[in-house]
């Protein structure tokens, strides 16, 4: 067990490698197109749209799309997944604390919970550039809103299905770190991922959705402010298509179940743990990565769920997307209505 363990974090460093290779791949386009013209020119900051919650207050938000799916049929799980937690309650006793704020004109970011479940939001702590949480917790129709500093570089995602005790000790049914303040601690995968990287290149920001390290709930990214327009519309939505539940479509040799229910879709790679499902080793070079040879396709599984989300670690062309200027963010958490 220790030896799969090992394998496991190796082959999850491994993606994580090679999902920051990508993006380092795209600013340098970015920035070999951006060097034949002209400086961009400074950007003050625009004013949050007023569709966007109070940044000190917990707001209530009309629920939008139906309820995910979970199918009822159980599966054993994958070889590379840590044990399933003993069975925990979907009520937390932890307070939800303050949303950090900042001086007004300064980066905002919100998050909305479109969901008909309780979440538990969380990023990993960029510890360079603070906020006042790592963690929060957010009831069915609730959002928040806090400031966030420039040359941020975090992930976000949600937990489902926690509890915790007084001291903010917990377990969670997919995405737990162990705690409600998740601090500078990943969250257990698979979960789906928001990932930033703010003033990346002469104030250009880079953010995604990711399903690279799987899937536990649908999730879409929206910019404003700054120039950049948004291509994502408020529901999710390119003319590639919109946001669906990947639980509903997960094979089941992908399914994480705990509890009775699927609560998370894992990706091939932390299935099968194989340099060529997580593209590493000889599989490394983009022509080597290729899902469709793998022995379960999990990148098509994602992209007919989320055609703007990362399927998979170089699945860049249509999952990158920028913002210039000090942008602000919402991350939703939702199937587009």
């Amino acid at each position: 067990m220790h030896h799969r363990r090992n394998r496991r974090r190796s082959g999850l460093a491994a993606t994580a490698a090679v999902l920051l290779t990508c993006l380092a791949l795209v600013t340098g386009v970015v920035l070999a197109r951006m060097q034949s013209g002209p400086a961009p020119k400074q950007h003050t900051v625009a004013a949050v749209p007023a569709a966007t919650p109070d940044t000190t207050a917990t707001t209530a938000m009309p629920l939008a799309g139906a309820s995910p799916k979970r199918s009822p049929s159980p599966s054993a799980s994958p070889r590379v997944t840590k044990s399933a937690p003993a069975k925990t309650s979907a009520t937390s006793t932890t307070k939800q604390p303050a949303a950090a704020t900042g001086p007004v004109g300064k980066r905002t970011i919100t998050l909305v919970n479109r969901l008909h479940e309780t979440i538990w939001p969380a990023i990993a702590a960029d510890p360079k550039h603070p906020v006042a949480a790592t963690g929060w917790v957010l009831r069915p129709g609730q959002s928040l809103s806090f400031a966030i500093p420039d040359h941020w570089d975090v992930r976000l995602w949600a937990r489902t299905g926690c509890s915790f005790d007084a001291a903010g000790n917990g377990t969670c049914l997919s995405g737990g770190c162990g705690k409600f303040q998740c601090g500078s601690t990943w969250g257990e995968f698979p979960s789906t991922l928001a990932e930033f990287n703010l003033n990346a290149w002469n104030g250009m920001d880079f953010y995604d959705a990711s399903q690279v390290e799987g899937y536990n709930l649908p999730m879409w990214v929206n910019s404003y402010g700054g120039t950049s327009k948004d291509k994502i519309d408020a529901n999710g939505c390119t003319a590639a298509g919109c946001v669906k539940d990947t639980i509903a479509t997960c094979p089941k040799k992908l399914q994480r179940t705990r509890d009775g229910r699927v609560v998370a879709c894992l990706s091939a790679c932390l299935v099968f743990n194989t340099d060529q499902t997580c593209c590493t080793g000889a599989y490394a070079a983009r022509p080597q990565c290729v899902p469709s040879s793998w022995p379960i396709d999990s990148a098509t599984v994602f992209k007919a769920a989320d055609p703007n989300a990362y399927s998979y670690v170089n699945d860049d062309a249509t999952s990158v997307f920028t913002c210039s200027g000090e942008c602000g963010y919402r991350v939703t958490w939702g199937v587009s209505p």
